[in-house]
C-alpha cells in the first residue's frame, strides 16, 4: 500500500546519521507507525486485526469478544480489546476512503440519537437512493451550523456526486443549510430541497445498523471514544454493503482480504 511504502522511505530516511540528528523523535516514531500500524503491540497483529473487525462488524460487547478468545485459547482482557477498537478503527476508516465506489446525485440526509456520558447527542448520516452511504458526522446540537457543518463535510468526499436533489425530513434546520450552502457555491444551484418523510425510509433502515451495534455497548463514556467507534461501525458498514471496489456485497472473503490489505496483512 502507499502508506505502508512511504513509511518504509521514512525509515531509511531517518536511519541515516546525519540526517538523525535533525530529525524530531515525534516524526521518527511516526514514520515506524505509517510503516508497520502494529509496532510495539504485543500480540500479533492479525489477531488484533480479527478483534477490531468482529467488533465492528458483528453485535458485541467487548466483554462477549472477550469470551470468544478465551475459548480460542486467547486469554486477552476485554480493555485491552477496547483499546485496540480505539486506535485502529479510525486508521481503518482513513485507509478504506480512497477505494470507495462513486455514489449517486440523489441524496437521502437524516439524523439519529447516540448516547454520551448520559447526553443525547445527533449522528448525522446521508445514503444515496441505492443505501450507499456517503458521510456521517456526530454533533452536540442538532441546529442549521451543525447541518452546513456536516453538508461541507460530505461535499468534500471523493466519492460524492454533486447532489440533483436532497431528500430530508421536515426538520427546519435543513432550510437555512441548503439555502446559505447555495450562496456560497458549495451546492449547485438547480439543486432540490425535498422535504418527504416517506423517500427517507432507505436512510431510516440503515439508521438500524447503528443502533443494532451501539446497543450491546450501553452508549459511550466520551465524544472521543464514540467518534472513533462510530468511525469504524460506519466503514464496517460501507465494506459489507460491498461499496468497496473489488469487494462486492456478500463476498466475506474478499471484504476481509481488503482489510487485512490494507494494513499490510495476508487474510
Amino acid at each position: 500500500m502507499i502508506w505502508s511504502a512511504v513509511g518504509v522511505l521514512l525509515q531509511k530516511i531517518l536511519s541515516s546519521s546525519n540526517l538523525r540528528r535533525f530529525i524530531p523523535k515525534s516524526l521518527s516514531i511516526k514514520a515506524a507507525q505509517m510503516a508497520n500500524p502494529f509496532k510495539w503491540r504485543h500480540y500479533q497483529s492479525d489477531i488484533i486485526l480479527l478483534c477490531v473487525r468482529w467488533y465492528l462488524r458483528y453485535s458485541l460487547s467487548y466483554r462477549e469478544l472477550e469470551e470468544m478468545m478465551t475459548e480460542r485459547g486467547l486469554f486477552l482482557d476485554h480493555t485491552t480489546i477496547y483499546r485496540w477498537v480505539q486506535r485502529y478503527a479510525p486508521e481503518l476508516d482513513k485507509r478504506s476512503r480512497p477505494y470507495l465506489k462513486q455514489t449517486n446525485d440523489s441524496w437521502r440526509v437524516d439524523e439519529t440519537y447516540v448516547k454520551v456520558r448520559g447526553q443525547w447527542m445527533y449522528l448525522y448520516r446521508a445514503v444515496d437512493s441505492t443505501g450507499q452511504t456517503l458521510d456521517f458526522l456526530l454533533n452536540q446540537t442538532r441546529s442549521t451550523r451543525a447541518a452546513k457543518r456536516f453538508f461541507r463535510k460530505v461535499l468534500g468526499r471523493s466519492h460524492i456526486t454533486d447532489p440533483r436533489v436532497i431528500n430530508v425530513d421536515k426538520n427546519p434546520t435543513y432550510i437555512g443549510a441548503v439555502r446559505d450552502l447555495k450562496r456560497d457555491k458549495l451546492l449547485p444551484g438547480k439543486c432540490k430541497r425535498r422535504p418527504s418523510q416517506y423517500m427517507n425510509n432507505i436512510i431510516e433502515q440503515d439508521h438500524r445498523f447503528m443502533k443494532r451495534k451501539i446497543k450491546p455497548g450501553l452508549g459511550f463514556f466520551s465524544y472521543t471514544t464514540a467518534w472513533r467507534t462510530i468511525r469504524g461501525y460506519e466503514v464496517m458498514h460501507m465494506i459489507r454493503k460491498g461499496q468497496i471496489q473489488g469487494a462486492d456485497k456478500g463476498n466475506i472473503q474478499a471484504q476481509n482480504q481488503f482489510i487485512a490489505g490494507l494494513f499490510g496483512l495476508v487474510a
